[in-house]
């Protein structure tokens, strides 16, 4: 979740309003993602590299965050690069890997690296009630500030309960295997999974419209703007403007 990396309390983007900081990572996103070449994406890693170390993130506990999110990038190296037609780089048998499925593929690394860095950089730390306030302020419609929080929220739950049932499992003697007794006890499993999910949720939803809920999202906490924040915002995109710049006109922009 976003709470759990530590970083300075001193930290300039710690006293930002969310929304700023949350109008921020989407623009980060959308601007990485058009990004094409490959040296301006390298520019987008360092960027987000410079907004993690101005956050003040632990090293080993930033590294090890980024490494869980790269092991679906190692699915695209394993794919791309022997799928996609072109100069063949390296031959395994009957794979071949080609020059252009090795740049895609480092291209989409490097682009999904850069966005997990500022997204971790700028929204790590903020409550995720304080998100969904972020977004209702923004105009945002309330279907996706519900949708967002109860996600977030069950995605939790629902790691609790496999945690629940698999501790169960095991404290009756279940040893996973290759056999098909094993598949037939983590199919149970799953199965009982997600019957708790549906009657938490059914249970939740009766909690929330016995204390009221009509659809519309309520929160206490007050957000206010400050000079801080203008400021901040100009200068973010003013960078993301260079680097759309630089990655269109890569000429235009030479004396840099």
């Amino acid at each position: 979740m976003l709470t759990e990396l530590r970083d300075r309390e001193s930290s300039l983007l710690r006293r930002l309003d969310p929304r700023t900081l949350l109008v921020s990572a989407a623009g980060a996103a959308f601007c990485f993602s058009a990004i094409r070449g490959l040296a301006p994406s390298c520019l987008c890693l360092a960027f987000g590299a410079a907004l993690a170390a101005l956050r003040g993130f632990p090293v080993l506990p930033l590294l090890k965050r980024l490494a869980a999110a790269n092991v679906f990038v190692l699915f695209i190296w394993l794919t791309v690069p022997p799928t996609l037609p072109g100069e063949a780089v390296a031959v395994l048998g009957p794979l071949a890997w080609s020059r252009e499925g090795v740049a895609l593929a480092a291209l989409i690394t490097v682009k999904s690296n850069a966005i997990l860095l500022s997204f971790l950089a700028l929204l790590s730390g903020t409550s995720l009630p304080l998100v969904g306030c972020a977004l209702e302020r923004l105009r945002a419609p309330a279907k996706l500030a519900f949708l967002f929080l109860f996600t977030c929220r069950q995605i939790q739950v629902v790691g609790e309960e496999w945690q629940r049932l698999w501790t169960a499992a095991k404290l009756r003697g279940f040893v996973p295997r290759n056999s098909p007794h094993t598949y037939r006890t983590i199919g149970n499993l799953l199965g009982l999974l997600f019957v708790n999910a549906a009657d938490r949720s059914r249970r939740m939803h009766e909690a929330m419209l016995l204390r009221g809920f009509e659809g519309r999202f309520h929160s206490a906490t007050e957000l206010k703007g400050s000079p801080a924040d203008r400021r901040f915002a100009l200068a973010f995109f003013a960078v993301l403007a260079g680097l759309l710049l630089l990655d269109r006109h890569p000429g235009a922009i030479s004396w840099i």
